[in-house]
Protein backbone atom coordinates (compact mmCIF):
# COMPACT_ATOMS: atom_id res chain seq x y z
CA UNK A 1 0.00 0.00 0.00
CA UNK A 2 2.93 2.24 0.90
CA UNK A 3 4.65 1.68 -2.05
CA UNK A 4 1.52 2.23 -4.60
CA UNK A 5 1.43 5.82 -2.84
CA UNK A 6 4.57 6.53 -2.98
CA UNK A 7 4.25 5.62 -6.92
CA UNK A 8 1.32 8.07 -6.86
CA UNK A 9 2.88 10.96 -5.13
CA UNK A 10 6.25 10.88 -7.64
CA UNK A 11 3.39 11.07 -10.40
CA UNK A 12 1.78 13.79 -9.38
CA UNK A 13 4.97 15.66 -8.49
CA UNK A 14 5.85 14.93 -11.45
CA UNK A 15 2.77 16.10 -13.46
CA UNK A 16 2.81 19.47 -10.97
CA UNK A 17 6.45 20.39 -11.97
CA UNK A 18 5.89 19.58 -16.21
CA UNK A 19 2.79 21.89 -15.79
CA UNK A 20 4.46 24.65 -14.17
CA UNK A 21 7.70 24.60 -15.69
CA UNK A 22 8.14 27.40 -18.63
CA UNK A 23 8.45 25.68 -21.64
CA UNK A 24 10.96 23.42 -22.94
CA UNK A 25 14.46 23.94 -25.25
CA UNK A 26 13.56 24.00 -28.34
CA UNK A 27 13.77 20.25 -30.03
CA UNK A 28 13.57 18.47 -26.53
CA UNK A 29 10.28 16.91 -25.49
CA UNK A 30 9.08 17.90 -21.69
CA UNK A 31 6.06 16.57 -20.09
CA UNK A 32 4.97 13.74 -18.57
CA UNK A 33 2.68 11.10 -20.98
CA UNK A 34 -0.08 8.66 -19.38
CA UNK A 35 -0.78 6.81 -22.65
CA UNK A 36 -0.44 4.13 -25.13
CA UNK A 37 0.77 4.99 -28.28
CA UNK A 38 -0.88 8.79 -28.77
CA UNK A 39 -3.85 8.16 -26.89
CA UNK A 40 -4.06 8.86 -22.89
CA UNK A 41 -3.00 12.58 -21.04
CA UNK A 42 0.05 14.34 -21.30
CA UNK A 43 1.16 17.24 -18.68
CA UNK A 44 3.62 19.52 -20.06
CA UNK A 45 4.69 20.34 -23.57
CA UNK A 46 3.91 17.04 -24.78
CA UNK A 47 3.98 17.30 -28.62
CA UNK A 48 1.50 14.81 -30.03
CA UNK A 49 -1.27 13.35 -28.28
CA UNK A 50 -5.30 12.20 -28.72
CA UNK A 51 -6.92 13.19 -25.18
CA UNK A 52 -6.01 15.75 -22.74
CA UNK A 53 -3.46 17.65 -22.86
CA UNK A 54 -2.40 20.05 -19.77
CA UNK A 55 0.40 22.88 -19.90
CA UNK A 56 1.14 25.93 -18.63
CA UNK A 57 1.96 27.69 -21.87
CA UNK A 58 2.95 25.29 -25.52
CA UNK A 59 6.48 25.87 -27.00
CA UNK A 60 7.00 22.00 -29.41
CA UNK A 61 3.56 20.98 -29.72
CA UNK A 62 2.67 19.52 -32.58
CA UNK A 63 -0.97 17.92 -32.58
CA UNK A 64 -3.42 17.43 -29.95
CA UNK A 65 -6.74 15.20 -31.07
CA UNK A 66 -8.92 15.66 -27.89
CA UNK A 67 -9.04 18.64 -25.54
CA UNK A 68 -6.09 21.20 -25.05
CA UNK A 69 -6.18 23.24 -21.95
CA UNK A 70 -3.40 25.97 -21.27
CA UNK A 71 -2.61 28.82 -18.86
CA UNK A 72 -0.89 31.04 -21.37
CA UNK A 73 -0.26 31.97 -24.82
CA UNK A 74 1.99 30.32 -27.21
CA UNK A 75 5.69 31.05 -27.35
CA UNK A 76 6.18 32.86 -30.60
CA UNK A 77 6.79 31.21 -33.63
CA UNK A 78 4.93 27.94 -32.04
CA UNK A 79 3.52 25.73 -34.76
CA UNK A 80 1.19 23.65 -33.12
CA UNK A 81 -2.60 22.72 -34.25
CA UNK A 82 -5.42 21.54 -32.04
CA UNK A 83 -8.24 19.26 -33.39
CA UNK A 84 -11.05 19.31 -31.16
CA UNK A 85 -11.22 21.59 -27.48
CA UNK A 86 -8.97 24.63 -27.15
CA UNK A 87 -9.29 25.62 -23.41
CA UNK A 88 -7.81 28.39 -21.86
CA UNK A 89 -7.44 28.66 -18.45
CA UNK A 90 -7.88 31.81 -18.89
CA UNK A 91 -5.81 31.66 -22.57
CA UNK A 92 -5.05 29.48 -25.09
CA UNK A 93 -3.99 29.48 -28.61
CA UNK A 94 -1.71 27.61 -31.14
CA UNK A 95 -0.84 28.04 -34.82
CA UNK A 96 -4.34 25.99 -36.07
CA UNK A 97 -7.31 25.72 -33.77
CA UNK A 98 -10.20 23.24 -35.44
CA UNK A 99 -13.29 22.47 -33.55
CA UNK A 100 -14.39 24.41 -29.97
CA UNK A 101 -12.23 27.05 -28.60
CA UNK A 102 -13.10 28.39 -24.78
CA UNK A 103 -11.10 31.10 -22.94
CA UNK A 104 -10.85 34.72 -21.60
CA UNK A 105 -8.37 34.93 -25.02
CA UNK A 106 -8.13 32.89 -27.96
CA UNK A 107 -5.32 33.16 -30.28
CA UNK A 108 -4.81 31.28 -33.66
CA UNK A 109 -1.21 32.08 -35.26
CA UNK A 110 -2.92 30.91 -38.73
CA UNK A 111 -6.29 29.74 -38.95
CA UNK A 112 -9.15 29.51 -36.69
CA UNK A 113 -12.50 27.02 -37.86
CA UNK A 114 -15.41 26.45 -35.08
CA UNK A 115 -16.70 27.97 -32.59
CA UNK A 116 -14.96 30.39 -29.89
CA UNK A 117 -16.11 32.13 -27.28
CA UNK A 118 -13.69 34.38 -25.51
CA UNK A 119 -15.07 37.33 -23.33
CA UNK A 120 -11.88 39.54 -24.14
CA UNK A 121 -11.18 38.34 -27.88
CA UNK A 122 -10.23 36.41 -30.26
CA UNK A 123 -8.40 36.22 -33.33
CA UNK A 124 -6.37 34.24 -35.81
CA UNK A 125 -3.78 35.55 -38.21
CA UNK A 126 -4.82 34.61 -41.42
CA UNK A 127 -8.53 33.17 -41.58
CA UNK A 128 -11.40 33.47 -39.29
CA UNK A 129 -14.21 30.86 -39.94
CA UNK A 130 -17.21 29.39 -38.05
CA UNK A 131 -18.83 30.88 -34.69
CA UNK A 132 -16.64 33.09 -32.54
CA UNK A 133 -17.99 35.72 -29.90
CA UNK A 134 -16.29 38.22 -28.17
CA UNK A 135 -16.69 40.03 -24.96
CA UNK A 136 -14.23 42.56 -26.91
CA UNK A 137 -13.31 41.94 -30.26
CA UNK A 138 -12.79 39.73 -33.39
CA UNK A 139 -10.12 39.96 -35.79
CA UNK A 140 -8.19 38.43 -38.69
CA UNK A 141 -5.97 39.51 -41.09
CA UNK A 142 -7.25 37.18 -43.17
CA UNK A 143 -10.73 36.23 -44.42
CA UNK A 144 -13.32 36.11 -42.03
CA UNK A 145 -16.60 33.81 -42.78
CA UNK A 146 -19.71 32.64 -40.88
CA UNK A 147 -21.34 34.22 -37.58
CA UNK A 148 -18.73 36.76 -35.62
CA UNK A 149 -20.42 39.16 -32.45
CA UNK A 150 -17.92 41.51 -31.03
CA UNK A 151 -18.80 43.30 -28.19
CA UNK A 152 -16.67 46.36 -29.53
CA UNK A 153 -15.74 45.23 -33.11
CA UNK A 154 -15.29 42.44 -35.49
CA UNK A 155 -13.30 43.04 -38.85
CA UNK A 156 -10.53 41.67 -41.19
CA UNK A 157 -7.98 42.37 -43.82
CA UNK A 158 -9.62 40.60 -46.32
CA UNK A 159 -13.06 39.39 -47.06
CA UNK A 160 -16.06 39.48 -44.63
CA UNK A 161 -18.63 36.79 -45.56
CA UNK A 162 -21.62 35.75 -43.00
CA UNK A 163 -23.23 37.46 -40.19
CA UNK A 164 -21.31 39.91 -38.76
CA UNK A 165 -22.30 42.54 -35.48
CA UNK A 166 -19.73 44.30 -33.87
CA UNK A 167 -20.86 46.72 -30.81
CA UNK A 168 -19.07 49.87 -32.23
CA UNK A 169 -18.30 48.21 -35.66
CA UNK A 170 -17.32 46.40 -38.73
CA UNK A 171 -14.97 46.38 -40.98
CA UNK A 172 -12.93 44.63 -44.17
CA UNK A 173 -9.86 45.55 -45.95
CA UNK A 174 -12.28 43.48 -48.98
CA UNK A 175 -15.49 42.71 -49.74
CA UNK A 176 -18.13 42.44 -47.40
CA UNK A 177 -21.22 40.45 -48.11
CA UNK A 178 -24.04 39.34 -45.88
CA UNK A 179 -26.01 40.27 -43.00
CA UNK A 180 -23.25 43.56 -40.92
CA UNK A 181 -24.50 45.68 -38.07
CA UNK A 182 -21.94 48.14 -36.73
CA UNK A 183 -23.21 50.19 -33.99
CA UNK A 184 -21.22 52.76 -34.70
CA UNK A 185 -19.90 52.25 -38.37
CA UNK A 186 -19.39 49.69 -41.11
CA UNK A 187 -17.15 50.01 -43.74
CA UNK A 188 -15.53 47.90 -46.09
CA UNK A 189 -12.29 48.59 -48.62
CA UNK A 190 -13.81 46.50 -51.26
CA UNK A 191 -17.76 45.83 -52.29
CA UNK A 192 -20.70 46.24 -49.75
CA UNK A 193 -23.47 43.54 -50.40
CA UNK A 194 -26.41 42.18 -48.12
CA UNK A 195 -28.47 44.05 -45.44
CA UNK A 196 -25.65 46.49 -43.97
CA UNK A 197 -26.74 48.86 -40.99
CA UNK A 198 -24.18 51.43 -39.47
CA UNK A 199 -25.88 53.15 -36.68
CA UNK A 200 -23.78 56.36 -37.55
CA UNK A 201 -22.80 55.78 -40.78
CA UNK A 202 -21.87 53.04 -43.59
CA UNK A 203 -19.46 52.81 -46.46
CA UNK A 204 -17.49 51.20 -48.95
CA UNK A 205 -14.80 51.91 -51.80
CA UNK A 206 -16.60 49.89 -53.90
CA UNK A 207 -19.99 49.02 -54.85
CA UNK A 208 -22.91 48.77 -52.16
CA UNK A 209 -25.70 46.82 -53.31
CA UNK A 210 -28.89 45.74 -51.10
CA UNK A 211 -30.48 46.88 -48.23
CA UNK A 212 -28.15 49.84 -46.53
CA UNK A 213 -29.12 52.24 -43.31
CA UNK A 214 -26.56 54.45 -42.06
CA UNK A 215 -27.86 57.13 -39.24
CA UNK A 216 -25.97 59.66 -40.45
CA UNK A 217 -24.95 58.64 -44.11
CA UNK A 218 -24.13 56.05 -46.49
CA UNK A 219 -21.66 56.41 -49.22
CA UNK A 220 -19.62 54.45 -51.83
CA UNK A 221 -16.79 55.41 -54.12
CA UNK A 222 -18.59 53.13 -56.50
CA UNK A 223 -22.18 52.80 -57.17
CA UNK A 224 -25.30 51.97 -54.68
CA UNK A 225 -28.10 49.45 -55.53
CA UNK A 226 -31.15 48.93 -54.18
CA UNK A 227 -32.75 50.39 -50.68
CA UNK A 228 -30.70 52.91 -49.43
CA UNK A 229 -31.32 55.12 -46.09
CA UNK A 230 -29.02 57.83 -44.83
CA UNK A 231 -30.14 59.88 -41.68
CA UNK A 232 -28.82 62.85 -43.46
CA UNK A 233 -27.46 61.97 -46.80
CA UNK A 234 -26.37 59.12 -49.25
CA UNK A 235 -23.46 60.06 -52.08
CA UNK A 236 -22.12 57.74 -54.57
CA UNK A 237 -18.95 58.28 -57.07
CA UNK A 238 -20.85 55.94 -59.55
CA UNK A 239 -24.34 55.44 -60.01
CA UNK A 240 -27.56 55.47 -57.35
CA UNK A 241 -29.61 52.98 -58.39
CA UNK A 242 -33.40 51.66 -56.87
CA UNK A 243 -35.01 53.54 -53.51
CA UNK A 244 -32.67 56.33 -51.85
CA UNK A 245 -34.14 58.19 -48.61
CA UNK A 246 -32.27 60.54 -46.79
CA UNK A 247 -33.06 63.29 -44.44
CA UNK A 248 -31.29 66.11 -45.73
CA UNK A 249 -29.84 65.32 -49.44
CA UNK A 250 -28.49 62.55 -51.86
CA UNK A 251 -26.46 63.02 -55.05
CA UNK A 252 -24.57 61.32 -57.84
CA UNK A 253 -23.17 61.54 -61.07
CA UNK A 254 -25.71 59.17 -62.35
CA UNK A 255 -29.49 58.47 -60.87
CA UNK A 256 -31.67 55.98 -61.86
CA UNK A 257 -34.66 55.32 -59.56
CA UNK A 258 -36.28 56.87 -56.97
CA UNK A 259 -34.90 59.08 -54.84
CA UNK A 260 -36.75 61.16 -51.35
CA UNK A 261 -34.94 64.03 -49.39
CA UNK A 262 -35.90 66.31 -46.73
CA UNK A 263 -34.07 68.91 -48.53
CA UNK A 264 -31.83 68.64 -51.96
CA UNK A 265 -30.94 66.08 -54.54
CA UNK A 266 -28.75 66.29 -57.60
CA UNK A 267 -26.99 64.93 -60.06
CA UNK A 268 -25.39 64.94 -63.80
CA UNK A 269 -27.43 61.81 -65.60
CA UNK A 270 -30.97 61.71 -63.61
CA UNK A 271 -33.48 58.84 -64.53
CA UNK A 272 -36.63 58.27 -62.46
CA UNK A 273 -38.21 60.47 -59.91
CA UNK A 274 -36.97 62.40 -57.32
CA UNK A 275 -38.59 64.64 -54.20
CA UNK A 276 -36.26 67.42 -52.74
CA UNK A 277 -38.10 69.97 -51.16
CA UNK A 278 -35.93 72.81 -51.81
CA UNK A 279 -33.34 72.24 -54.87
CA UNK A 280 -33.48 69.79 -57.53
CA UNK A 281 -30.17 70.01 -59.55
CA UNK A 282 -28.90 68.58 -62.76
CA UNK A 283 -25.31 69.66 -63.56
CA UNK A 284 -24.48 71.65 -66.93
CA UNK A 285 -24.74 69.44 -69.54
CA UNK A 286 -26.68 66.67 -67.88
CA UNK A 287 -29.89 64.85 -68.69
CA UNK A 288 -32.99 64.49 -66.80
CA UNK A 289 -35.65 62.04 -67.49
CA UNK A 290 -38.79 61.47 -65.16
CA UNK A 291 -40.79 63.53 -62.93
CA UNK A 292 -39.18 66.28 -60.34
CA UNK A 293 -40.88 67.67 -57.81
CA UNK A 294 -38.46 70.53 -55.61
CA UNK A 295 -39.38 74.58 -55.17
CA UNK A 296 -36.45 74.75 -57.40
CA UNK A 297 -35.99 72.73 -60.22
CA UNK A 298 -32.63 74.18 -61.56
CA UNK A 299 -31.59 72.27 -65.16
CA UNK A 300 -29.97 75.45 -66.61
CA UNK A 301 -27.34 74.19 -69.35
CA UNK A 302 -29.23 70.77 -69.46
CA UNK A 303 -32.03 68.63 -70.84
CA UNK A 304 -35.58 67.64 -69.48
CA UNK A 305 -37.33 65.29 -70.33
CA UNK A 306 -40.75 64.96 -68.49
CA UNK A 307 -42.51 66.58 -65.77
CA UNK A 308 -40.84 69.03 -63.40
CA UNK A 309 -43.31 70.60 -60.58
CA UNK A 310 -42.17 73.75 -58.41
CA UNK A 311 -42.19 77.21 -57.58
CA UNK A 312 -39.30 77.99 -60.19
CA UNK A 313 -38.50 75.78 -62.99
CA UNK A 314 -35.55 76.47 -65.26
CA UNK A 315 -34.35 73.88 -68.26
CA UNK A 316 -32.04 74.75 -71.31
CA UNK A 317 -33.82 72.51 -73.23
CA UNK A 318 -37.34 71.37 -72.42
CA UNK A 319 -38.78 67.98 -73.81
CA UNK A 320 -42.11 67.59 -71.63
CA UNK A 321 -43.58 69.84 -68.98
CA UNK A 322 -42.98 72.26 -66.88
CA UNK A 323 -45.82 73.29 -63.96
CA UNK A 324 -44.83 76.33 -61.40
CA UNK A 325 -45.15 79.58 -60.71
CA UNK A 326 -42.39 80.36 -62.83
CA UNK A 327 -41.26 78.23 -65.62
CA UNK A 328 -38.54 78.87 -67.94
CA UNK A 329 -37.85 76.69 -70.90
CA UNK A 330 -34.61 78.70 -72.96
CA UNK A 331 -35.26 76.71 -76.14
CA UNK A 332 -39.47 77.61 -76.12
CA UNK A 333 -38.70 80.45 -78.76
CA UNK A 334 -42.10 81.84 -78.97
CA UNK A 335 -42.36 81.82 -75.00
CA UNK A 336 -39.47 81.02 -73.00
CA UNK A 337 -41.05 82.21 -69.80
CA UNK A 338 -44.38 80.93 -68.88
CA UNK A 339 -46.13 81.22 -65.22
CA UNK A 340 -48.34 78.16 -64.28
CA UNK A 341 -46.79 75.53 -66.99
CA UNK A 342 -44.79 75.78 -70.25
CA UNK A 343 -44.71 72.76 -72.54
CA UNK A 344 -41.92 72.23 -75.26
CA UNK A 345 -41.36 69.43 -77.72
Amino acid sequence: MRARAFILASVLIAALLALLAPGSVSGQESGVKLAIGDFGIGIGDVRRLDGLRLNFRDRDLELVRGINATIWMPYEGAEGVVKGVALGLPLTGAAEIHGLALGLGVGAERSFEGFGFAPIGLGAGESLRGIAIAGVGLGTGGDMTGLMLGGVGAGAGGDVRGIMVGGIGVGAGGDLAGIAIGGIGLGAGGDLTGLAVGGIGLGASGDVRGISIGGIGVGAGGDITGITVGGVGVGAGGTLRGLVLAGVGAGAPEIAGVVLTGIAAGGQDVRGAVLAPAYFKIERGGAFRGVSVSAFNDMRGSTQRGLSIGLLNIAEELHGLQVGLINIARNNDSFPVLPLFNYHR
